[in-house]
């Protein structure tokens, strides 16, 4: 069962799309009253892992300690 493919999309297909992406698909605005940062924006990206299955994850860009971090939602999807 462990070689066949599922719809299972495990945490290493989610990294390796985002490394692959080539760009962006959309900046969504989040606004909330109980963040530090009222606004904040999430970037959705559509992209294959390197089997060429097509994933679409959400993740949010931080700066920290002069550095800027992505942090990607883990509850990505096969794209349709």
């Amino acid at each position: 069962m462990l070689g066949e493919k599922t719809s299972l999309v495990l945490g290493l297909d989610v990294v390796e799309s985002i490394l692959t992406a080539v760009a962006i698909y959309k900046k969504i605005r989040s606004r909330s009253p109980f963040r530090l940062r009222s606004v904040e924006y999430l970037y959705v990206i559509q992209s294959t892992n390197l089997d060429g299955l097509p994933i679409y994850s959400k993740g949010k860009l931080v700066r920290e300690a002069g550095s800027e971090v992505f942090y990607f939602l883990i509850s990505s999807k096969r794209a349709v």
